[in-house]
């Protein structure tokens, strides 16, 4: 019997997609005549790359409400529990701000600085988006009926449903806080009464998950045209663009990781830190190689336990919860790409908007889905709340699984980090003797 056939392995396959829509987009704009303003490349792209592409993009739009509700529900519900155990978890919730509001400081600090985005002419900058913002009007036109009743301070929903029912253009901020609130109300219900509904939103969560893994299956045909389309249009500089975001992102994580992390461990865990991120070899291996903290979650806990030494009531309790809802890696991630793009597209942000992305990126690190592209269903409608082209993301969506792997391991790496300074900040004892290589 034949043996069967390898599976090629989805990224593999999403990075091919990026790869062939580069070549082809640039071959195209070199060989036809008039180059983008071909008027057979003008129809491909509009009769054929673009709702190919929009068909990807809606996949993973739609499952935004329900992914947004039960993420934000079940960490702020974790978070609340948190709370309610006393000191351990209120050092740990303040231990995640801290080190999250840190991660959005690089990440704002770098886009700034750098600017990755500013690469493109205006003329190619108007090329571009007069060929994907064709539905701008009528994205103005749905905010503005839907107004009527703005919410409270423009984030106190009156009506919640109305507010999924536009989160993609001007209601996520108030959903968000209608889903903080319902997730914090839930934790203070005896847990007898609330299991029920804490089922159905865990379940509610796992199907959101799996809607996700759907639509993935279809982003390395959505990405080829997404990306063909922007080659055919720009050419090199789109691409020379993107590099820069790239090397960006891996620096501010790679700065994080590596300075942020060390400096607290050593002040408020009084633990050397590089024996300490020997002892987690294990642990960020599992983690870039999966991209998932929820898979690497059980890793986590033995190594914790059984190399870093730390108390099993303390490292069970913050990795489980920072499993949700401390995501370092993806806030600084989400809030650079979203100021990329916005940047890009021509989107100019004053620092009080950037500091509100950035503020939005720490809140929906909490409702990210701990699985490989996780992360985009939030960035799209951070970037809709903004006028920022949300179409935009299928251009980075091809080179993301680097970056997948790289801010999973700060994520990981983070909970056992605000694990140990739990435990150091209550003065419990190493379990086992230091370790020696």
């Amino acid at each position: 019997m034949a043996a069967a056939k390898k599976k090629i392995p989805l990224p593999t396959l999403i990075f091919s997609g990026l790869i062939g829509g580069v070549i082809a987009g640039a071959i195209a704009q070199l060989t036809m005549p008039g180059g983008n303003a071909n008027e057979s490349l003008t129809w491909f792209n509009s009769n054929v790359a673009t709702p190919i592409g929009d068909i990807f993009l809606a996949l993973i739009f739609m499952v935004v409400v329900p992914l947004l509700f039960s993420a934000l529900v079940n960490g702020v519900a974790e978070i609340g529990e948190a709370a309610s155990v006393g000191r351990t978890g209120m050092r740990a919730l303040f231990l995640t701000v801290v080190l999250s509001g840190i991660a959005v400081a690089i990440g704002l600090a770098g886009v700034n600085l750098v600017r990755p985005g500013d690469r493109l002419s205006e003329a190619e900058r108007t090329t571009l988006i007069s060929s994907i913002d064709k539905d701008a009007a009528l994205k103005k036109a749905d905010v503005k009926a839907e107004t009527d009743e703005p919410p409270v301070l423009g984030i106190i929903p009156k009506n919640p449903l109305k507010e999924a029912n536009r989160a993609l253009s001007g209601g996520l901020l108030p959903f968000m806080f209608f889903a903080m609130v319902f997730g914090l109300a839930l934790a203070k219900i005896e847990p007898e009464r609330a299991a029920p509904l804490k089922n159905f939103v865990e379940s509610l969560f796992l199907v959101s998950q799996k809607m996700i893994e759907f639509a993935m299956g279809f982003a390395p045909i959505g990405v080829f045209f997404l990306v063909f389309k922007a080659a055919s249009t720009l050419g090199g500089t789109a691409i020379q663009s993107f590099a820069t975001y790239v090397i960006l992102v891996l620096g501010c994580l790679a700065l994080h990781f590596f300075v942020t992390y060390p400096i607290t461990l050593m002040l408020v865990a009084k633990r050397n830190p590089w024996q300490f991120l020997r002892q987690l070899r294990e642990v960020i291996l599992t983690a870039f190689s999966t991209s998932s903290s929820n898979a690497t979650l059980p890793v986590a806990l033995r190594v914790a336990e059984k190399e870093v030494g730390l108390p099993r009531r303390i490292s069970n309790f913050v990795l489980t919860v920072g499993a949700t809802a401390n995501q370092n890696g993806t806030a600084l991630f989400e809030g650079i790409t979203i100021l990329f793009l916005a940047q890009f597209a021509g989107v100019n942000l004053d620092l009080t908007q950037q500091m509100t992305v950035m503020g939005l990126a720490i809140v929906a690190g909490i409702g990210t889905a701990g699985v490989p592209g996780g992360a985009w269903p939030m960035i799209g409608v951070i970037l809709a709340k903004f006028g920022i082209p949300v179409e935009l993301i299928g251009l980075v969506l091809g080179i993301d699984r680097v970056l997948d792997m790289s801010r999973t391991v700060l994520n990981v790496v983070g909970d056992v980090t605000i694990a140990a300074c739990v435990s150091g900040m209550e003065g419990e004892p190493v379990a086992i003797p230091e370790m020696v290589d």
